[in-house]
């Protein structure tokens, strides 16, 4: 009985360490899906409309915080990609936990470019939907419906990226803790 016992705690590294390739594979292929699919869809967000004989177009790229949303899901899209090729060579056995810290890096500040991309999204499409009535800004998406509403899914799609990229962060902070701190 001892015997097996300790061969269960043996596999038992293993398998955490299986079941955390498996985890972070599934959420980098998520993540690069979310990414790539906010960005398409914003990159081809645009609208024409006639008002009072006048052709008026909207488009992402008339938008700083638009076209930073769009980059910064391409960014983050790439680096998924990246990732996914270096996610396994991390977590085959003897690899060093040093290595993990870099991969939290890494998610760290695709997370927070992705939530800078999506928080500036975010505000100026509230401006286009509801307007400012103290600044005189009036809201756009009555005339513009079908771009706001790409636009809306683009910056959803970007804050689903988000939230993979903070399991990834759980993740990798988890496993770069396993890191052995020389004493002087």
């Amino acid at each position: 009985m001892d015997s097996s016992e300790a061969k269960v705690m043996q596999n038992l590294p293993l398998k955490t360490s299986k079941s955390s390739l498996a985890a972070q594979v599934c959420l980098r292929l998520l993540a690069l899906g979310a990414t790539l699919a906010a960005a398409c869809i914003m990159i081809t967000s645009k609208q024409s409309v006639v008002v009072f004989g006048i052709n008026i177009d909207a488009r992402y790229s008339y938008s700083p915080a638009f076209k930073f949303l769009a980059l910064a899901n391409l960014i983050a899209c790439a680096f998924s990609l990246i990732s996914l090729i270096i996610a396994p060579i991390l977590a085959r056995k003897g690899s060093h936990p040093a290595s993990y810290f870099y991969m939290f890096l890494h998610d760290l500040v695709l997370m927070t470019l992705l939530m800078a991309g999506g928080a500036a999204a975010t505000a100026i499409g509230y401006v286009g939907r509801y307007g400012n009535s103290h600044t005189g800004w009036m809201a756009i998406c009555d005339n513009f419906g079908k771009f706001c509403d790409r636009v809306t899914v683009s910056v959803l799609l970007s804050f689903f990226g988000f939230v993979l990229y903070l399991f990834l962060v759980i993740i990798s902070a988890n496993r770069s803790r396993q890191i052995q701190v020389g004493r002087c």
